[in-house]
């Protein structure tokens, strides 16, 4: 039996699909007024929360360490904080958040944001915090986020994303918090995640609590994969099946014993034999 590829060699191969994953440049428009204002358009905010988020505090977001906008905080004249969590916010994300190239945490969670995850956001090099628990997002989880190499919390729980997880964010080494939990994912868990270990000895970095809930999804440290068995109507169907099969040979069977009977019976030897047996009147 062939033994398996030393992990070293996984991740030489990882990086490079990650390379060819990489994003054509689709945001024309540059800076954090880009970014908040297609932010801003994207949503849709029944409660009025983002009432301040104006044309006019667009083209100035940030006054040195403070915004006049909700949500976000500033450094040095720059956006480096979104946190627009538990507002009832619906539409979509909006790729032109990759715009706010400071920003170094991303928290939407608690929302009602559908569509899918951007891409994009591989373009945020700063972010060490991505939160977008708990909303109606689909679609696959990016590969590409593990081109953000500071990102130490990614909390995807509770959405509605399928597929597999990207083996590509096994990569991400300064990764300490990891919640896919809750979604429609499925396939093996990333081995580069399945076997890191954190600080207490022998315990798992990323635990069962981080991918339970997801039907299809396997590996370490959930169970193994099971043995897909027969659904109850799959039974109930090949039991009726084959009691009408066996219904049609039974019958079958007799039709063919009654004829060759009847053929034998009406032989000229065997009419004679008969004849002879009658009795006289």
């Amino acid at each position: 039996m062939a033994l398996p590829p030393p992990l070293w060699w996984v991740e030489l191969l990882l990086v490079l699909q990650l390379v060819l994953l990489l994003p054509p440049p689709a945001v024309a428009e540059s800076g954090d007024e880009a970014c908040l204002s297609n932010l801003r358009r994207g949503l849709a905010d029944p409660n009025g929360s983002l009432r301040n988020w104006t044309g006019s505090n667009f083209a100035a977001p940030c006054s040195g360490f403070t915004s006049y906008l909700q949500g976000v905080t500033c450094n040095n004249g720059r956006v480096y904080k979104l946190s627009l969590t538990g507002l009832a916010l619906g539409g979509a994300i909006s790729p032109f958040v990759a715009n706010c190239t400071n920003l170094q945490s991303l928290d939407l969670s608690s929302n009602q944001l559908e569509g899918p995850i951007p891409p994009e956001l591989s373009a945020l090099l700063n972010l060490a915090v991505l939160n977008l628990s708990s909303n109606h997002l689909t679609g696959s989880i990016p590969p590409q986020l593990a081109l953000c190499a500071y990102l130490n919390v990614i909390d995807l729980h509770a959405n509605l994303l399928s597929g597999p997880i990207p083996d590509q964010l096994g990569l991400l080494a300064r990764l300490s918090t990891f919640d896919v939990s809750y979604n429609r994912l499925s396939g093996p868990i990333p081995v580069l995640l399945a076997n890191r270990s954190g600080l207490a000895a022998g315990l798992p970095r990323f635990n069962a609590s981080s991918f339970t809930g997801n039907r299809d999804l396997y590996g370490y440290p959930l169970p193994p994969m099971r043995p897909r068995g027969l659904s109850v109507l799959a039974i109930i169907g090949i039991g009726l099946g084959s009691g009408l099969l066996s219904l049609v040979l039974s019958f079958t069977a007799v039709c063919i014993w009654l004829r060759v009977t009847e053929q034998a019976a009406m032989t000229p030897g065997e009419e004679g034999k008969i004849s002879r047996l009658m009795p006289d009147y």
